[in-house]
């Protein structure tokens, strides 16, 4: 079957509560990541480079700058040849309310199910960081023939609680599905680990459509992972593809960064020495939008006042960044970025268009764009005088909102 028949929908209206501050002016996949990425980026990668070129992202939640995101840097297909990539907030077209759940996201988009008549749906998060070419999937599908397919992969035992936990015979058909158990059971393969649902899910889309619409006639909470397979499993080929990353590290990497402690570590993976996340993989590149900047730069002047400090060590340094004579280790320094001289700052993420002054020290925090540090900061060192002014984990990520103003 060509991949034109195949029209990917991709999830994109959460409003990513664990995610706040970084969510309180925009929709959790177009959260930066990386340095000049935002999250949905990955995804959509994925698409672009298994040849997926029917796109739509249903969007709901503070969508403008994932919108002006979308816009600016996905603009690539050609209508000419049927290739597109729409964004559509809740229409109204079946109901008055805003999306009640993922099916019924789906639900109220039909009309696009019947105008463009796809043989199969392939329905992804904009919110996961990872790398697959979803042709192996779709393969898998056609061969056992089956009318719904979903990627799983193990995760550890005592994290299944987050997750679809999926039962399979031995030719992979699923025979049970758990939504976040209480007590994940144990992976056949692995008894440390559970067999779990990626929320990637492959539909046949005659089966998607008498789903959704079943669905949609019952009192539900209009989830696919609360309703709709639970209830296609015994009486539907439902089946699990093993999830084959393209990542080429050797483990399979699939982040679910729904929570500031899960998005931060997901950022510090990729500046260890070698890193579980491959940004520099040319044979699966990673697609964003990026502003004209200039090269990033380092600057020393010998009569920077204090002793000389100026050190980059296993970091990540985008675009139109200066250092002026600062340390920085560990750290995911976003464009336009400047920091001034005998600043310190260690396992952190700092966005576009930060200004740190000098003789600051920062450690572990997520500093939002646009936010202006004054001379001799400190972020990071002392969790009462963190708490008073900023958002701080259990872990102790301290979270500095964008365009907070500080004195």
């Amino acid at each position: 079957m060509p991949l034109s028949n195949v029209l990917t929908i991709i999830l994109a209206g959460g409003q990513g509560e664990r995610l706040y501050p970084l969510t309180k002016d925009r929709a959790k996949p177009a959260v930066p990541f990386g340095g000049i990425y935002r999250i949905i980026d990955f995804t959509l990668s994925n698409c672009l480079n298994s040849g997926l070129r029917k796109i739509i992202v249903l969007t709901q939640y503070k969508s403008f700058s994932l919108d002006r995101h979308l816009r600016l840097g996905w603009s690539i297909f050609n209508s000419e040849l049927n290739e597109y990539i729409e964004q559509i907030p809740p229409q109204q077209r079946i109901s008055d309310q805003w999306y009640q759940g993922t099916a019924d996201a789906v639900y109220q988009n039909i009309y696009t199910l019947e105008k463009e008549q796809p043989e199969m749906v392939l329905m992804l998060s904009g919110d996961h960081i990872y790398k697959m070419d979803y042709r192996n999937m779709i393969r898998f599908h056609q061969e056992k023939k089956a009318d719904l397919t979903i990627a799983c992969m193990d995760v550890p035992l005592e994290e299944g609680k987050r997750f679809g936990v999926i039962e399979t015979n031995e030719d992979s058909r699923i025979t049970g599905f758990h939504e976040k158990p209480a007590v994940p059971i144990p992976s056949p393969n692995n008894p440390d680990a559970t067999f779990a649902s990626m929320g990637i899910y492959l539909f046949n889309t005659n089966t998607l459509v008498k789903a959704i619409i079943d669905d949609a006639k019952q009192d539900t909470n209009h989830d696919f992972g609360k309703n709709i397979i639970p209830d296609m499993i015994h009486s539907k080929r439902v089946y699990a593809y093993p999830f084959t990353d393209e990542n080429k590290s050797g483990l399979n990497y699939w982040r679910d960064i729904g929570t500031l402690d899960a998005y931060w570590e997901a950022n510090m993976d990729l500046v260890q020495i070698s890193p579980e996340f491959n940004l520099y993989d040319k044979d699966w590149p990673i697609r964003t939008y990026k502003a004209q900047y200039p090269p990033a730069k380092t600057v020393y002047k010998k009569d920077f006042p204090g002793e000389r400090t100026d050190m980059i060590l296993n970091s990540i340094v985008s675009d139109g960044c200066i250092i002026s004579g600062a340390k920085i280790e560990g750290c995911v320094l976003s464009p336009d970025i400047r920091v001034g001289s005998n600043t310190e700052i260690y396992d952190s993420i700092i966005m576009e268009d930060v200004r740190v002054g000098q003789n600051v020290k920062i450690r572990k925090a997520i500093i939002d764009k646009s936010v202006n540090i004054p001379d001799n900061m400190k972020i990071g060192f002392d969790r009462d005088e963190d708490i008073r002014h900023f958002t701080v984990t259990d872990s102790g990520i301290v979270v500095v909102r964008k365009e907070m103003q500080l004195v």
